[in-house]
């Protein structure tokens, strides 16, 4: 008996494990799961049921209003409550191109309270200018008869800086009386030098990059800029060649307050798809119509790889903000099932195409283009709508 016991105890101490511990262990490596009576065979793989896509549930309900943070986005704060991106952007009077800062209050409501008062323009003063939507550097330099250098140099920007609705500006000078918007120049005058661009109201960067016989690439290299870069009017831009003349895509237009064009045969293919697409999906011809004047409004009705921030595509749908991963944008077909909506989008819920649109069947033209868009410029949709009725009846 001594003989055992002292036996036991040397095996504990050669262990140094209490037996508890060793029988739990025990049962974890030698148990077996349910399924290894099942043969080793049975490897056959299993397919999955593709189902569409559904909202997450959020794992709090929204507040009536939510003060951003560092590294939010307006995605991901309505992904966090369970709201759609589209809905939020229209609470707060903010399009896809909008920039939203730490400290911003954004409201989070449901789509059937009331409308928030747009913010009104601060008055006027020598020395002070809160920006409201819409504002550039250069516009209220221009306001206050100052320059755009001494905007920035007042208040510690650069030209990289980005301005938001609410900021407090420092500018000198006397406030100019208010005028109607004057319309931009349709084309700059050809510099003479061929070392530099002046940037003017309506510019890009591709057109910039277009006009020189250059690529957006070289445009960026040259000026330390990237693809989510803004450039304003009165900036001067690096380019390295001489100014050749671009043939424009299509002869375009405009009479009446409606634009037409001839489209090149990149243009029509696209617009065949938009139509065949619309037709399988049994859209009305006003739809299919709403999407062609769409996709020239945002793209010139080209599959683009590039546009403001990180806008892809024929429609100029966003990652960030939920229309899908860059490769699914670019594909055309589904990019435009995803402007259409409805049922059969792709996207399910996260987006909001034209389908969703209460009443859109009855509403502007242009009101049910902005609708799914959230342009910084809607009344462009509308000035295409002659037009696209006459693109339909000719690709459709």
């Amino acid at each position: 008996m001594r003989t055992k016991t002292a036996t036991r105890r040397t095996r504990s101490l050669q262990f140094g494990v209490p037996a508890a511990v060793l029988g739990a262990l025990a049962a974890t490596l030698t148990a077996a799961p349910a399924e290894a009576a099942a043969t080793t065979t049975d490897l056959a793989p299993v397919e999955r049921h593709r189902s569409m896509p559904v909202r997450v549930v959020p794992a709090q309900a929204a507040p009536a209003s939510y003060v951003v943070r560092p590294g939010d986005t307006v995605s991901s704060i309505a992904s966090r409550f369970g709201l759609r991106t589209v809905d939020v952007l229209a609470w707060n009077h903010l399009s896809w191109r909008s920039v939203i800062y730490p400290g911003q209050t954004l409201t989070l409501r449901t789509a059937a309270a009331s409308a928030a008062p747009a913010p009104a323009p601060a008055a006027a003063t020598s020395t002070s200018h809160k920006v409201v939507a819409g504002d550039t550097v250069y516009a209220i330099a221009q306001k206050y008869g100052t320059t755009v250098d001494a905007v920035l140099a007042a208040n510690g920007l650069t030209r990289a800086s980005v301005i938001y609705p609410g900021q407090a500006l420092a500018v000198t000078g006397s406030a100019a009386p208010a005028a109607a918007p004057a319309a931009a120049p349709a084309s700059a005058p050809t510099p003479a030098a061929t070392a530099s661009h002046m940037v003017v109201a309506g510019d890009t960067v591709y057109g910039i990059a277009q006009k020189y016989g250059i690529t957006t690439q070289t445009v960026f290299a040259l000026n330390g800029l990237g693809p989510s870069s803004i450039i304003y009017p009165g900036q001067k831009l690096a380019v390295r060649a001489a100014p050749v003349a671009a043939p424009p895509a299509a002869a375009t237009a405009t009479v009446g307050g409606q634009r037409s064009a001839t489209l090149d045969s990149e243009q029509a293919a696209n617009a065949a798809l938009i139509i065949r697409v619309g037709r399988e999906l049994g859209i009305p011809d006003r739809g299919i119509a709403l999407a062609l004047a769409t996709g020239m409004v945002e793209s010139g009705l080209r599959n683009l790889d590039w546009g403001d921030r990180d806008s892809l595509g024929i429609f100029q749908q966003r990652p960030s903000t939920g229309w899908g991963t860059p490769a699914q944008i670019m594909d055309a077909d589904r990019s435009t099932r995803v402007f259409y909506g409805g049922r059969n989008d792709p996207n399910g819920h996260m987006t909001r195409g034209l389908l969703d649109i209460a009443g859109w069947e009855s509403m502007p033209f242009t009101s049910a283009a902005q609708a799914v868009q959230i342009s910084a410029y809607p009344d462009k949709y509308g000035q295409w709508e002659t037009q696209s009725y006459s693109w339909l009846a000719l690709h459709g």
